[in-house]
């Protein structure tokens, strides 16, 4: 029976991989949804991901407070009830058009997302057998790469309409008319969301009568050495290298369906299945990134991939056709190891500051607030694919970390431990 019982709260935890995945990938869909639905320009666009990943950084800290004050169960029930409200707001956004409206929500979603994430990797490691809490972990974690594989596939179906507007077609419309267009663009969202809502309340029925076990964190008593953190020239690279490197990613992936309309001529619901299947690459990149560090180094590897990225970028930049496109899906997989190596790489030898040296890694996420916005005002000086170098310098800012690191080696399961982003 008890056996049973772990199985049942392995198999809830793991949705909740499942879960915040979906709504970080929904974010390529939205942005140029919204772009269309609320005229925006690049930059305003971009704001979306400014307003998502700012959670990251400014809940992080109380979300931990939260958690040592009321438990971990506690923490995800009030995740996942800011994840429905979040979910809900969209009704009402969406209804009024007002992007200012969609903004708060996606705040609050995100919001709700950083306490699962806190609470669900320790839970999902002690839900069983120590042996096999690494197994369990990249069992959920896989969760997580088959719903950042279906959110733009299903997002883009449902919530893109493929129907675009040109400036001049926008021009020739009456004032109703384009006020009754722009409405229906809106409205797409309400369903998806709803039913987003109505999912994610129903986890958190089920989690409030599961018992979950009690997670005991020892008290350190030892500061591990008179250095501080500020002395640890290693971790303060890797905290700018993860700055940098979760902008690209999120400047990727959140402009890609744009670049495919913009570049390549793809429409944008044919788009999103590129965009997907980028994706699938990402996640297929992280099990054979894995097992290649068996044999080259982690930061070789982070290194080498740092620079073929960089090469994918110039291609994309310069190419035309849809090779551009292909050079960008490739820019994926090899992305696919840079979270949990350079996280890895950065807590090296830390000892008993190993936790707050973590939290200033994850707080590093905020780069994905930073980056579109910067990315977003290129495109609107200049054209969508020059933009694409801003994620380029930024892969450039990873392959110096890399090479600092050249020498070190590093065990493949302390990343897979980390790869959750």
């Amino acid at each position: 029976m008890k056996k049973n019982q772990n199985l049942f709260a392995v198999g809830l935890i793991t949705s909740l991989f499942f879960l915040w995945g979906f709504a970080v990938n929904l974010n390529p869909v939205l942005i140029p949804h919204l772009k269309k639905a609320c005229q925006l320009t690049d930059t305003q666009s971009a704001l979306i991901d400014s307003a998502f990943f700012a959670a990251y950084f400014l809940v992080a800290l109380p979300a931990g407070q939260f958690m040592k004050r009321y438990g971990y169960k506690g923490g995800i029930l009030l995740g996942l009830l800011l994840f429905a409200t979040g979910a809900f707001l969209f009704y009402p956004a969406a209804a009024t058009r007002t992007y200012g409206f969609f903004l708060v929500a996606l705040f609050i979603i995100a919001s709700g997302l950083t306490f699962l994430e806190t609470a669900a990797n320790p839970y999902i490691t002690v839900l069983g057998d120590p042996e096999g809490a690494t197994q369990r972990l990249n069992f959920a974690q896989s969760f997580n790469g088959l719903a950042a594989t279906l959110a733009p596939l299903l997002g883009g179906q449902v919530i893109l309409s493929g129907r675009s507007l040109t400036p001049t077609q926008e021009a020739a419309m009456a004032p109703e008319q384009l006020a009754t267009y722009l409405s229906q663009e809106a409205a797409t969202v309400q369903l998806p969301y709803l039913i987003i809502g109505l999912v994610v309340l129903a986890v958190a029925v089920v989690i409030y009568f599961t018992r979950l076990p009690d997670i005991t964190e020892p008290v350190a008593t030892t500061t591990g050495g008179g250095r501080s953190l500020w002395q640890e020239k290693n971790l303060l690279w890797g905290v700018v290298a993860q700055f940098f490197y979760v902008g690209a990613q999120v400047c990727l992936s959140s402009f890609f369906i744009r670049f495919a309309g913009g570049v390549a001529g793809i429409q944008e619901q044919a788009a999103t299945l590129y965009l997907s299947g980028a994706l699938l690459g990402f996640m297929a990149g992280r099990f054979i990134g894995t097992a290649l560090m068996r044999v080259v180094a982690p930061a070789r590897l982070l290194a080498t991939y740092s620079l073929v990225n960089v090469g994918l970028i110039g291609l994309a930049v310069t190419l035309k056709g849809q090779l551009p496109v292909y050079a960008l899906m490739g820019v994926e997989f090899f992305m696919s190891i840079m979270f949990p190596t350079i996280f890895s790489l950065s807590i090296r030898g830390l000892g008993a500051k190993t936790k707050e040296g973590s939290s200033y890694l994850i707080m590093a996420i905020v780069g994905g607030a930073v980056f579109p916005v910067l990315m977003g005002r290129v495109s609107d000086a200049s054209s969508i694919q020059t933009a694409y170098v801003v994620p380029g310098v930024c892969f450039l800012v990873v392959l110096y970390f890399a090479l600092r690191n050249a020498r070190t080696r590093v065990n493949p399961q302390e990343i897979s431990l980390v790869a959750a982003h």
